[in-house]
């Protein structure tokens, strides 16, 4: 020490002694790779592994099954991609409707609610036959062997046989009256639209037993025992019915005309 000025002061050539043991003792008491950079030269650096190995070391040794088994499966990659996709396509629409998302949520139930209208106005929606049936086969029977037939389905729950045969019976009958004329590959729609002119009180309930046939025909869909009683009905009142010919227009017309 040394009183200079009023200020005491060390001498500074002491600090490098009491510091050299320690220097001297760290490169011991490290590890080897801190050996190696501790007395490393200036001029090279710490490192020397090319980068091209580090990184297919890096790669191999993060490819092992212990850093993996926590990482989603394919299902779940999946989905998690097809909701952000949902996500995305959701942003994008809201972003474009005015008022944003609530205005697409209102536009989204605008569109369920006529959809919904549609379905309680129209009904589920039923397939047309792609072709219309023909009424007949190759084998011509009379309108009580037709009837016979359709009663005896309906006794076994055949109720699309049942309703076949029993359009067959009205269009036999309708033919063995002379209110229409017999032709053979005549259709259903075909013999209703042409019964409806001499039976215009009757038209509307064979257009409707017209559309049934060809619905269990081609339609692919089944009759009900309310769909056979219905045309069983409807061949019982063709029974009694009285035709409005054109000559007696024709007559009550001409009579009105000359009165």
């Amino acid at each position: 020490m040394s009183l200079a000025g009023g200020v005491l002061t060390t001498a500074p050539a002491a600090l490098p002694d009491a510091t050299e043991p320690a220097a001297r003792a760290l490169p011991r008491a490290a590890g080897p790779s801190v050996r190696s950079l501790l007395t490393a030269s200036g001029d090279q650096p710490p490192l020397t592994v090319p980068r091209d190995p580090a990184r297919e070391a890096a790669r191999h040794e993060l490819s092992k099954g212990m850093y993996h088994e926590n990482d989603p499966s394919l299902v779940e990659r999946a989905l998690n991609a097809f909701w952000d996709w949902i996500g995305k396509l959701f942003e994008t629409a809201a972003s474009a409707t005015p008022g944003g998302t609530v205005g697409l949520i209102v536009v989204i139930v605008a569109v369920l609610a006529v959809i919904g209208a549609l379905w309680w106005r129209l009904g589920t929606p039923r397939r047309h036959p792609v072709s219309a049936a023909v009424l007949f086969d190759d084998r011509p029977r009379s309108a009580a062997e037709h009837r016979s037939a359709a009663e005896a389905h309906a006794a076994q729950g055949h109720w699309n046989q049942a309703v076949q045969e029993r359009m067959r019976a009205i269009v036999r009958s309708l033919e063995e009256r002379a209110l229409l004329d017999v032709r053979p590959g005549r259709t259903a729609d075909e013999a209703a639209t042409a019964a409806g002119r001499p039976l215009p009180s009757h038209a509307a309930r064979l257009r409707t037993a017209a559309r049934d046939f060809d619905d269990v025909t081609y339609g692919g869909r089944s009759a009900t025992p309310t769909s056979y009683q219905r045309i069983a009905d409807l061949d019982r009142d063709l029974e009694r019915a009285r035709p409005h010919l054109a000559s007696s227009t024709a007559t009550h017309a001409h009579k009105g005309a000359a009165e």
